[in-house]
């Protein structure tokens, strides 16, 4: 029995590799939990379930003996449910997976499998360039995991970008270069993108979602994510076509009203594994060779590609189930409602989130730099965070999204995965975006009536942390900075603080509201 799991659509699995179709079945489910386990948003549910659909109806053209579990035809609420009854009723000689996305999957899979005394053979996944033996070695070689060492050692590795063992163009990175905001008129004309319309099985599906999730998260209503290997090289010719070109210089720019404006929407389908990353990085490769791209915007993007994505990949199979518990600041309020809302008067919060309700997509920086940033700041519970990002971004499966959660963007591994915290004022977005400009706060003023709560957040940030961070390396000129600023004034932001925590659970919440004597 050869177990194919959402995020595994890809036809030069190893699972196929000597595929009997007379005596061996392809088996595949969809159960409810899958999409509870975490609150998920219609249109992640809606792309798991319709890429499967395809890709099912993609092997039976090819002969392969499939069981598949279509949602609301069977009582399985758990993919260990459906797969026990059927381990029982054909008792197969063995059970053949690749590695699966998630810890937590993995675990399931291995303890169904043992209760019904079949064995289990876990198949290495090849759809990455680096394996997992090759990141332990490289991690037993470094006295500390940094991902720009990681990043030059894979490209060294691949060759890709290289001259000679040296790096094209003199520079491993171009970072400088990558870091434009835009003018006051903004992004100026977008090419509109050809986005893949829904086809005929992903209609169905939708139907389905709103009947069985109606009380989940967000809208299918624009939903035109790639569901096939065909939509998906489609798309990633129409990234290229139209926008890699300016990708690199404004891959940290948002801007009201444009939610992909340069970037790729490529993830889906690469963690979906509808692309491979080979030739993904090779259609990019190919693109600025023809000198049709700068080489700011290729490294940009291929960075991202063999430098994060494979480094988060390695991270979370070196450190996991442990990893999930991670806490180091000790972070323990609640996320506020507002995240499954978007009711919220900051403008990039509300702008942020009503994105991501509509279109289960932000970009990095909007996932750094926004929600995830005001989560750090007002001392969410990473697991709440790291929950919510699971649910809320069509292309989170755990293995991406939970070291890019924790670590990345809430610092709860205590520096593990980046070396400092990611924090800045409201001053950040309003450089990088116009959404302070729509906005009743002032990200100049940490107190008073117009106070920006970033802002705000961010020097209580600095004070409740001194401690830990004022003599980091990396961080410590940010806390350095709190030593020109007064003991009085330092009281009034924690006052602020205080009231801006408050306000966040309860809008109608007092102005003044006593001082807890913990932050005294």
């Amino acid at each position: 029995m050869i177990l194919i799991l959402g995020d595994q659509l890809n036809l030069d699995s190893k699972v196929f590799e000597g595929l009997d179709t007379e005596h061996d079945c392809i088996w595949m489910a969809e159960v409810p939990a899958e999409s509870t386990h975490v609150w998920s948003h219609k249109a992640r549910i809606l792309l798991f379930l319709s890429a499967m659909r395809n890709f099912c109806r993609i092997l039976r053209s090819r002969g392969y003996w499939i069981i598949y579990h279509k949602l609301g035809t069977h009582q399985h609420r758990s993919m260990a449910s459906a797969l026990q009854y059927d381990l029982r009723k054909y008792r197969p000689e063995s059970i053949h997976v690749v590695q699966p996305g998630e810890y937590r999957l993995l675990d399931a899979i291995k303890q169904t499998a043992a209760s019904e005394d079949i064995p289990l053979v876990i198949e290495k996944d090849t759809h990455f360039l680096i394996d997992q033996k090759t990141f332990e070695d490289w991690t037993s070689d470094v006295k500390q995991l940094r991902q720009e060492n990681f990043y030059r050692r894979v490209r060294r590795k691949t060759a890709i970008l290289m001259d000679n063992n040296q790096p094209v163009g003199g520079h491993w990175n171009y970072d400088q270069k990558n870091r434009n905001s835009f003018s006051r008129q903004g992004p100026g004309v977008l090419i509109t993108p050809r986005l893949v319309k829904p086809n005929s099985t992903t209609t169905r599906v939708c139907a389905e979602v709103e009947t069985h999730f109606a009380a989940h998260p967000g809208s299918t209503d624009n939903f035109t994510w790639p569901v096939t290997r065909t939509q998906a090289l489609e798309e990633l010719q129409e990234f290229i076509d139209n926008r890699l070109y300016s990708f690199g210089r404004y891959q940290d720019a948002m801007w009201t009203g444009h939610p992909f404006l340069f970037h790729s929407r490529l993830s889906t389908a690469l963690n979906l594994k509808l692309l491979s990353p080979q030739e993904v990085v090779t259609a990019v490769l190919t693109t600025w060779e023809k000198k049709h791209a700068p080489i700011e915007a290729v490294e940009g993007f291929i960075r991202q590609v063999i430098g994060w994505r494979e480094y988060i990949h390695g991270i979370y199979w070196k450190y996991m189930p442990d990893y999930a518990e991670h806490n180091a600041l000790s972070a323990n309020l609640p996320l506020p409602d507002f995240y499954w809302t978007a009711e919220t008067d900051m403008v990039c919060m509300r702008e942020t989130i009503s994105q991501v309700l509509a279109y289960g997509y932000a970009h990095h920086i909007q996932r750094l730099m926004v929600t995830g940033l005001f989560a750090l700041l007002m001392g969410v519970k990473p697991q709440q965070v790291h929950e919510w990002y699971l649910a809320m971004f069509v292309d989170a499966v755990e293995w991406v999204e939970l070291p890019n959660t924790l670590g990345m963007s809430q610092y709860a591994d205590d520096g593990l995965l980046a070396s400092k915290p990611y924090v800045a004022s409201g001053k950040y977005i309003q450089r990088m975006s116009n959404y302070c400009s729509k906005c009743r706060y002032n990200p100049a003023n940490a107190t008073g009536d117009d106070a920006c709560p970033f802002t705000t957040l961010y020097w209580d940030f600095l004070i409740r942390h001194r401690d830990k961070f004022e003599r980091h390396p990396r961080a410590g000129l940010q806390w350095r900075n709190l030593q020109k600023m007064d003991k009085h004034t330092q009281h009034s932001i924690q006052i602020m603080a205080e009231q801006t925590r408050a306000s966040c659970y309860n809008p109608d919440a007092e102005q003044h509201i006593t001082k807890q004597q913990d932050l005294l």
